[in-house]
């Protein structure tokens, strides 16, 4: 495995096959399609960063890299990708083997390029405030304290609007610092931009231009009426404390039976009109915080009465829930227009029910924002990761804006799309492949928001055909591949980053071995769970557990080691062992496993599978383990009911909550006092060894998670218990060893499962 992370180390990338089935039948046989989890602007302070702009090849466009053939007498290039010879430009003549520009050394695969004279002036970032007000006064008051905490903790520089919402929008006029003002408009219909120009007076006192689009301080807008409601965070500060100080709960009475009139899509609608007429291509984020479901105007989930309950899964699979459909048509398009603007939609959703996370995640996925869940605006798994945001920290997310993605592949490479934070822009060209998946049909992607965590997953698809000239290998055996990333750098200027890399291919039956030994496990992982999550998303009647394990089958029939039809003699490389063990994980995840999860809940957790890395992404699936008792240090521990004991404790991080477990009788001592008394030091350091370990973890992650300390038998434990390989249950014929426990469950456990697949496996 050292080897695949010493890669993600340098370039950031992690792929499945590391050696590459070389044509399209083998690549089929393969069944873990080949492809990559990329992240554009992991921080690497090895990687340089040069004051110049990148040359170019004349025919693809590809850029300058380590793999390129130089030619210094003759003072040409030949670009690795369609094989054109281009001639070095003027300041390049210097060029000799002993003298080398950077983007040319063979460590630096990946460079970032900074010139001043094409990237512009350095832009502000904007940040919007979208805040819910039908709330009871206990919620709006912790969100009053988080908001005044992110105020402070804004960049000087930045500029700041403030918009609150509920039976009516109203956009708050910051510039104007009298006395409070503000425009309002109604919660049931939709806002145009030209009503948006009109009603907030933009061109008032002056004509308003007839024709062409009127976008921001180019196109006749002044700068004086675009800083009435966006303004510098160093200038604002104290009527926006003061507006945030006078928040109030939605004046509009709600008789008992009914729900609050709540008009989320109307309000997100007028705030990208608002920032699409003031900033437009400009790093902007809409940060909207939201504490029930949208009931009035387009984009509503739920109607007013409270005897109609909120859609669950149930209801969308049967087709019953009539608004659904309708609200993600209206999000599909706040998305189009977002990603027209370059633009983010952040969601902060805190609330006991669901607020209609599952319509909005096509606007906060397309636009690459940032998505937190918690149950209250006063838990710390919202206000922790709303300071995370701002805070500038060693682990800070380093937000960047406006990114465009592009790639370049060798010709027999075709791109089948992205599943991950990012829009198609529709460039069709000869590397795009004719199967779809995810994000398609184009060889670059719009990422309005991305930072250091995001991830991208590249699907491929090898064109190369069988034939007698496939069996030669004439041609070089490498496949060649240029991921570009243009965006907004969090300090505000544009830079270029490339990451060039190249894989060996094989063909035929003689390759397998190799294929073996470039097989990267976790990184098929992350894979096959963001490609079941997509599927199950966009495909009806799709059953993913068939189609894992159809996949899981096929790919232990061809990598697996046996004679046909006796499993006993089944065996597979270390480098595929842990797989059915991800397979069977992913499997009881909660991404295919939608029962107990509301659509709210399934669409978060998914969202955060397609933006996080390969080490994030398989904690998702199958988390870790570590065991604490007076015999051993902290030790790794099987993620399997037999790990539970009297004198252990138990740290479970399933990436959303971490789980601190207390065998009962480490919970009795502790509830008798015994780590307060003296001589009992080594017990005190115990029970809090887990607590900094944990601490440690929640630094690194975004969103915070949530921490549940619980007591064997106690009701919390099912937080553990049901991420437990149920090894031992009701009715196994071994009982547990005392002091343990059994998990109440008909799931097969990970034996049987193996069983079942050595069987198959071997047919």
């Amino acid at each position: 495995m050292s080897e695949f992370l010493d890669l993600e180390l340098q370039d950031g990338i992690r792929m499945p096959w590391n050696v590459i089935p070389g044509t399209k039948q083998d690549a089929a046989n393969c069944v873990v399609p080949v492809s990559a989890i990329y992240t554009p602007l992991r921080p690497n302070p090895a990687i340089p960063v040069l004051p110049y702009g990148p040359l170019r090849c004349r025919m693809c466009r590809s850029i300058l890299n380590p793999f390129c053939v130089v030619d210094y007498v003759a003072k040409i290039w030949v670009c690795p990708f369609c094989f054109q010879r281009n001639h070095f430009p003027q300041h390049y003549s210097s060029i000799s083997e002993s003298n080398l520009p950077a983007e040319l050394f063979p460590q630096y695969t990946t460079v970032e390029f900074m010139s001043t004279a094409e990237t512009g002036p350095v832009v502000p970032p904007v940040f919007l405030f979208v805040v819910d007000t039908c709330m009871i006064e206990e919620e709006i008051d912790y969100l009053k304290s988080a908001l005044a905490q992110a105020i402070e903790l804004l960049p000087d520089q930045s500029l700041v609007g403030f918009i609150t919402f509920g039976t009516y929008v109203q956009v708050h006029e910051l510039g104007f610092g009298l006395l409070p003002k503000s425009y309002v408009f109604k919660g049931t219909k939709e806002v145009t931009k030209d009503q948006i120009l009109e009603q907030m007076c933009f061109f008032a006192g002056k004509t308003k231009p007839t024709t062409g689009v009127i976008a921001g301080s180019r196109d006749g807008l002044s700068a004086e009426s675009i800083s009435r409601f966006l303004l510098p965070a160093s200038e604002c500060e104290f009527v926006l404390n003061s507006i945030i100080e006078e928040l109030q709960k939605d004046p509009w009475p709600v008789s008992a039976d009914q729900r609050a009139s709540r008009c989320t899509g109307t309000a997100l609608s007028v705030a990208a009109s608002l920032l699409g007429v003031c900033v437009p291509g400009s790093g902007a984020r809409i940060m909207a915080f939201i504490g029930g479901p949208s009931t009035e105007g387009p984009g509503s989930i739920v109607s007013k009465s409270l005897s109609e309950p909120i859609r669950s899964h149930k209801d969308l699979d049967k087709g019953s829930a009539p608004l659904y459909t309708k609200a993600v048509k209206f999000y599909e398009e706040i998305s189009k227009q977002l990603v027209h603007q370059g633009h983010v939609l952040d969601l902060f959703a805190c609330a006991l029910d669901q607020v209609g996370v599952a319509e909005m995640k096509v606007a906060v996925e397309r636009t690459g924002g940032i998505v937190v869940l918690a149950e209250s605006f006063g838990h710390s798994v919202f206000k922790e990761s709303l300071q995370r945001i701002f805070q500038s920290s060693d682990n800070d997310l380093g937000l960047s804006f406006n990114g465009i993605f592009e790639i370049n592949c060798s010709k027999d490479v075709k791109i089948e799309g992205i599943i991950g934070p990012c829009t198609s822009l529709e460039k069709k060209s000869p590397l795009s492949s004719d199967t779809v998946v995810g994000q398609g049909s184009t060889s670059a992607w719009k990422m309005c928001g991305l930072d250091r965590k995001t991830s991208i997953c590249l699907v491929f698809d090898i064109a190369k055909k069988d034939g007698p000239d496939a069996i030669s290998q004439s041609t070089s055996n490498q496949f060649y591949f240029q991921f570009l990333t243009y965006y907004q750098h969090h300090e505000g200027q544009m830079r270029l980053r490339a990451t060039t890399l190249s894989r060996r291919w094989v063909a035929g039956s003689g390759g397998v071995q190799d294929l073996i030994d470039g097989f990267d496990q976790e990184a098929a992982a992350a894979v096959m769970a963001r490609l079941v999550s997509f599927k199950m998303e966009a495909e009806a009647d799709f059953d993913p557990i068939r189609w894992l394990d159809r996949a899981l089958i096929s790919m232990c029939s061809k990598f697996g080691d046996y004679q046909k039809e006796t499993p006993s003699s089944f065996s597979l490389s270390p480098r595929l062992s842990i797989f059915p063990q991800f397979m069977f994980n992913l499997r009881r995840s909660q991404f295919v496993q939608v029962f107990n999860n509301s659509p709210d809940e399934t669409a978060y957790f998914r969202m955060m599978l397609n933006r996080e890395n390969i080490a994030n992404a398989v904690v998702m699936i199958q988390p870790s383990l570590i065991s604490y008792s007076f015999q051993s240090g902290p030790e790794p521990v099987l993620l399997d009911v037999t790990a539970i004991a009297a004198d252990r404790i138990l740290l479970l991080d399933s990436y959303f909550t971490i789980v601190i477990f207390h065998g009962i009788t480490i919970a009795q001592w502790r509830k008798a006092g015994y780590q307060d008394q003296q001589g009992h030091e080594a017990f005190a350091q115990l029970l809090k060894a887990p607590h900094e370990e944990t601490d440690s973890i929640i630094k690194e992650r975004f969103p915070v998670p949530r921490l549940v300390v619980c007591d064997q038998y106690g009701s919390q434990a099912r937080f553990l218990l049901a991420k437990l390989n149920p090894s031992v249950t009701y009715n196994s014929d071994n009982p547990p060893p005392p002091g343990g426990d059994v998990i109440f469950t008909d799931d097969v456990s990970f034996e049987v499962f193996m069983d079942h697949l050595q069987r198959l496996a071997v047919q």
